[in-house]
């Protein structure tokens, strides 16, 4: 064998190249040189654990798709692992949704849109203790993810809920009105006060965003 040439046996005698000093011309972790055919290079994971082979493997075909198949295999692994991950958390929960909705009484709702039921399992978290201002306006927060302001008016044994950034009927609100209902007391009543669009505010928008914007954003011109 030439000392300017190594075989790699694996790969059916594919040559090797080295310099004249024995040097091959990558060492472990050094990315994949851009000779190597993509469709052997295609898994994330592949490509690190091959750059850790010795480097007579560079050009070995078969350590490039034997590396490359248990990469994909390692791949699915660990998608799966993070995707198992993101269920034990509300905001990022998708068919774990289920098992939370189960475990606080909430009546599953496949149709309803992932973050609407994230908001509701959410508020339902946050409306447990003693009721309070501060326990409304966590569990309003935590439904509409905007500010949201909580008067009292003990006289007329009542309380306004005031959402102050969400413009328009917050989505899905009958979900948050039935979690409310449910934390405070009997003899309370409950309003909802709505943010709309101000004259200002619509003076200051381009017509394209006029067009854009839904009719129930401008009625009432205002808190």
């Amino acid at each position: 064998m030439s000392e300017h040439m190594l075989t790699d046996m694996r790969s059916m005698g594919e040559p090797l190249l080295a310099d004249k000093s024995g040097a091959l011309p990558r060492s472990a972790g050094e990315p994949w040189p851009a000779s190597i055919s993509k469709p052997l290079r295609t898994s994330p994971r592949g490509r690190e654990m091959f750059s850790y082979l010795p480097s007579y493997y560079e050009n070995s075909r078969v350590m490039q798709v034997d590396m490359n198949a248990k990469g994909v295999e390692l791949d699915r692994l660990f998608e799966a692992l993070d995707e198992t991950l993101e269920q034990f958390f509300v905001r990022t929960a998708t068919w774990g949704l289920e098992r939370w909705e189960s475990e606080l009484g909430i009546e599953t709702d496949p149709s309803k849109p992932l973050d609407q039921r994230r908001a509701v399992v959410e508020s339902k978290l946050r409306g447990s203790g003693k009721f309070s201002g501060r326990l409304v306006k966590n569990v309003a927060e935590a439904y509409d993810r905007g500010a949201v302001d909580v008067i009292f008016q003990p006289d007329k044994w009542s309380f306004t809920v005031k959402f102050l950034d969400t413009i328009g009927v917050p989505q899905n609100l009958n979900d948050l009105k039935a979690v409310i209902e449910e934390i405070k007391p009997a003899h309370m009543v409950v309003d909802y006060r709505f943010r709309y669009l101000t004259i200002a505010e619509v003076e200051a928008m381009t017509i394209a965003q006029i067009e854009s914007t839904t009719q129930d954003k401008f009625l009432g011109g205002g808190a």
